[in-house]
C-alpha cells in the first residue's frame, strides 16, 4: 500500500494497529482494548482527513499508482464479454487510446478510454495515457460504428492530455481532437463520459461530450494541469497548489459551473481503497443513465445534448 504525503497519519496509525494485534497473537497479553481504541482513532482521523481535502490533494490522489485505470473498469463490469477492438484503419492502432464491444447483462456497449500504465515498461507502452491523433481517429471509427449498430457509447477520461510531440502535430492532433467534438455533438446514440481520473485539456475533451457526463469524487477536470498552469504563470511548479485551487477542477466545482452532471461518490481514502465497490457504483451509473436516455428519439437526444452545450458558460446577470 503506497501513502501519499498528507496520508501519512492514517500509515502510522495503521502501523500501530497492526503491531497491537500481532502483539495480542503471539502473546498472553490481552490487547482487545487498545486494538479498539487505535481503530477508533484510525476511523476518526481518515474521516477528517478527507473530508477537508484540498485541491491538490485531489489531484494528488487522481494520480495514486494503485487507482483503477480504464481497462480495470471495463473488465470489472463486463467480465469476459469485452472484445476490443483495435486500429483507426489508416495510420496504427494507439495503445494510450482503447475501445471495443462490452456486455452489461444483456446490453451491450461500446466502451472507449485513456489506458494509463501501471509500471515503467507499461507506462511507455500506453504512452501515460497521452493519446496521439490515430488514438482520436480509433475513438470516432468505434463511435461511429457503434451509430451504424444503435450501441449505445461509454468513454472513460483518464489522461494527462494528448501528446503533444512533433509527430502528433504533424497528423493533425487538434483536428482529430475537433473532428471528434464536432462528431459526438451529433452522435445518434446514448453517450455516458465518466471521467476516472486525469481529465486534462483537449485530451478530454477529444472523448468528453456526452448527455450524461459523470465525474468520480476525487477526479479533476480542467483545461490544464496545475504544474502547467504554475508554470506558465509563475515561471515555476511551486506554486502547483495555488493553482489548484484557481482552476476550480475539483468534481464539486465541475458539478456548480455544470460542467458535469453528476459526482460519483468513491469510498473512504479513494477508489483504489475499495475496487469492487468502486467499479459496482460506476457500473449502475451506467446503466442508469441509459434508462433515461434509452427511449429518446436520436433526433431528441441531440437536440437535449446541443442544449446542454450551447448553455454552458451561459450567465445572465
Amino acid at each position: 500500500m503506497e501513502y501519499l504525503e498528507f496520508e501519512l497519519p492514517i500509515k502510522e496509525l495503521e502501523e500501530q494497529f497492526e503491531k497491537a494485534c500481532a502483539i495480542g497473537a503471539e502473546s498472553d497479553v490481552d490487547v482487545t482494548d487498545t486494538c479498539k481504541q487505535i481503530e477508533k482513532k484510525l476511523n476518526e482521523t481518515k474521516k477528517e482527513i478527507y473530508k477537508n481535502l484540498t485541491a491538490w490533494q485531489r489531484v494528488q490522489l487522481s494520480r495514486h499508482p494503485s487507482r483503477p485505470y480504464t481497462l480495470d473498469y471495463i473488465n470489472a463490469i463486463c467480465g469476459d464479454s469485452f472484445l476490443e477492438l483495435h486500429g483507426d484503419r489508416n495510420v496504427k492502432d494507439d495503445k494510450a487510446m482503447i475501445g471495443g464491444l462490452g456486455k452489461i447483462g444483456d446490453q451491450t456497449f461500446m466502451f472507449i478510454g485513456q489506458q494509463k500504465g501501471y509500471n515503467t515498461k507499461t507506462r511507455q507502452y500506453r504512452n501515460f495515457g497521452m493519446a496521439n491523433p490515430e488514438g482520436y481517429r480509433k475513438a470516432l471509427r468505434l463511435m461511429k460504428s457503434a451509430e451504424k449498430f444503435n450501441i449505445p457509447v461509454v468513454s472513460f477520461i483518464d489522461t494527462p492530455g494528448a501528446y503533444p510531440g512533433l509527430e502528433a502535430e504533424e497528423r493533425g492532433q487538434g483536428e482529430a481532437i475537433a473532428r471528434n467534438i464536432l462528431e459526438m455533438t451529433r452522435l445518434k446514440v446514448p453517450i455516458t463520459v465518466i471521467i476516472i481520473g486525469e481529465g486534462a485539456s483537449g485530451g478530454a475533451l477529444g472523448i468528453g461530450v456526452g448527455d450524461k457526463v459523470l465525474m468520480l469524487e476525487n477526479s479533476w477536470y480542467s483545461v490544464i494541469s496545475p504544474e502547467n498552469c504554475s508554470s506558465i504563470l509563475w515561471r515555476s511548479w511551486e506554486q502547483k497548489e495555488i493553482a489548484a485551487e484557481a482552476l476550480k477542477l475539483t468534481a464539486k466545482d465541475s458539478a456548480k459551473l455544470k460542467v458535469v452532471d453528476e459526482i460519483v461518490r468513491e469510498p473512504i481514502g479513494g477508489a483504489h481503497n475499495d475496487r469492487e465497490k468502486t467499479f459496482k457504483t460506476v457500473r449502475d451509473k451506467i446503466l442508469s443513465s441509459f434508462d433515461e436516455m434509452k427511449n429518446l428519439s436520436p433526433e431528441e437526444l441531440v437536440e437535449k445534448r446541443m442544449d446542454k452545450y450551447a448553455n454552458m458558460g451561459v450567465f445572465k446577470g
